[in-house]
């Protein structure tokens, strides 16, 4: 079971059959997206992948990445620069809201 914590959306619930269906985007693609570091689903204690509705949402980037012609290389590395780019968003807005807490007091 997830913990309690986990978002809801980052909680592995569809098998690889499901997300296929879901995803427009073949099991063994899946696979190949996984060995190639693109998303990485939960597992069971057995070893079944499960993916959450946050993996179905890098699947469907992945596949707008792909049919704008971009290879799997360059899939990997936009994928690494936007969780970058909203990583520091974040920072900026946790800052942001730091200074603006600073100011008030």
């Amino acid at each position: 079971m997830a913990h309690e914590s986990t978002p809801r959306s980052r909680i592995g619930v569809y098998g690889i059959t499901v997300a296929s269906e879901l995803s427009g985007i073949e099991p063994q693609t899946l696979r190949l997206y996984e060995r190639r570091g693109l998303l990485t689903p939960a597992r069971t204690s057995g070893g079944t992948r499960r993916y959450s509705d946050d993996d179905l949402v890098i699947l469907q980037r992945i596949g707008e990445l792909v049919a704008d012609g971009i290879n799997i290389a360059g899939v990997a590395r936009i994928l690494e620069l936007e969780a970058d780019n909203l990583y520091l968003e974040t920072q900026l807005e946790n800052l942001g809201a730091k200074r603006d807490t600073r100011r008030s007091e």
